[in-house]
Formats: C-alpha cells, structure tokens, sequence
C-alpha cells in the first residue's frame, strides 16, 4: 500500500470524515469513497464521525441563517435608497401613476343596453390594496377635481370576513366616511375551490364608484394617449 493511501487508511479508522481527509491529503473524495468501501470503523471512529457531522450540521445552519439575515439586510437598504428615487409626486406624476392604475385596475368596458352602446359611464376602480386605493383617491380628488362627498365606496367581501373589521379598515385607508359607503357585496370565496390561500384577501377589496361620465371618458382619453406615448 502506498504511504499516502496508508495515511488515508490511519484517518479513516480515527473517524476522520472525508472532508476533513480531503483538506489533510489533498486525495479527492471520490477516491477515497472507493477506497474505504466496505470498511468497519470502531465505535469510538464512528462516534467522532458523528460528532464531526453534528457540528458541520449546526454551522451549516448557522452559516445559512446568516446568509438570509444579509440578504434580506440589503433588500431592505435596496428598497429604502429605491424609494428615495420617487420622491413627492408632482400632479402630472399622480396623472400618469392614476390612469395607468385605471389601465390596470379599472372598468373600462363600454356599457351595453338592447343591442346598443350606452354614453353614460361610471369611473369605476376595485382593488385590495389600500395604499393603491388611496392613491386612486388623491387621483380623483387632485387631477380630476372630484369633490371626496362625490365619490361611493363598496366593500366587496367574503363570507369569512368580518364586515365591520372590514369597514373599520376601509374608512380608515380611503378616508371615506361610513355613510357614503354602499350595501355591501358578498362573493362566493374562490378558497373553497381551492384556487387561493382562504386568507388571502384580510379585508375583502373595495370598489371607488364616481358618476361621472365625462370623468370616464377623460380618463379613458388619457389611456389612449399612453398607448400612443409608449
């Protein structure tokens, strides 16, 4: 037996594991995992085995652990120097960031009654996140001159939500009071179809309703000059 085969051998029989065998020697583990086939340790090489395995176990964990404390460190210092980018919207800001959530969010189907496209349209904007719903708000009241008494809200809910935790949550997001609130709508839960987590949506959505025509169609106007813009 060679001398460096027979030092692997020594380590081995010690409970050296194969790592630790590969940083002394420099022999690679596949080798030695061809060498050391069928090989009985003592109990003593095998309890240091696991010991050894034990604690690269922990460190790994330990190593892991931090590695995802660091990730998420800097994703926070990424969003936090992001968000300085935006600064105050300006009202051509809160135009564009508006009709583009329209685009996205809002109905914009044109009505239809006995075979025949309706003029009348509300500007109607669901959504479930309160922070785009506000911002939907400052972009009715500050770009499209809607006085806040004008506009109606609806909560769209499941039957699993509570209503007047949802209402207590809606008014405070929107700022909208209770009275100009409608009756609310209750949905059959997408859950139960198993399509969705059951708790998916907290506080149902909530549906901005404004009736005013020339209001929809001006944004439906700014749309049509986004697509021509892009």
């Amino acid at each position: 037996m060679n001398p460096l085969r027979q030092q692997a051998f020594k380590l081995r029989l010690q409970g050296y594991s194969y790592n630790e065998i590969n940083k002394e020697l420099g022999i690679p583990k596949g080798t030695l995992s061809s060498w050391f086939s069928g090989m009985v340790l003592s109990e003593k090489a095998y309890a240091r085995l696991r010991s050894r395995m034990k604690i690269g176990s922990e460190v790994l964990i330990k190593r892991n652990k931090m590695q995802t404390h660091l990730a998420r460190q800097r994703a926070t210092h990424i969003k936090y120097e992001a968000s300085g980018d935006i600064g105050h919207l300006s009202k051509r800001d809160l135009l564009i960031v508006g009709t583009a959530l329209y685009w996205a969010e809002g109905y914009k189907r044109l009505s239809v009654r006995n075979g025949r496209v309706i003029t009348s349209h509300l500007v109607s904007f669901t959504n479930s996140d309160k922070d785009m719903v506000r911002i939907f708000i400052d972009f009715l009241t500050h770009v499209l001159n809607v006085r806040p008494e004008e506009i109606r809200a609806t909560m769209r809910l499941y039957n699993h939500i509570n209503e007047q935790e949802a209402l207590k949550h809606w008014t405070n997001a929107s700022g909208i009071p209770k009275h100009q609130f409608r009756k609310t709508t209750y949905l059959v839960s997408i859950a139960s179809q198993r399509k969705r987590p059951f708790n998916r949506l907290t506080y149902g959505t909530l549906n901005i309703e404004v009736a005013q025509t020339k209001k929809f169609y001006r944004i439906m106007g700014w749309i049509d000059g986004m697509k021509k813009g892009s």
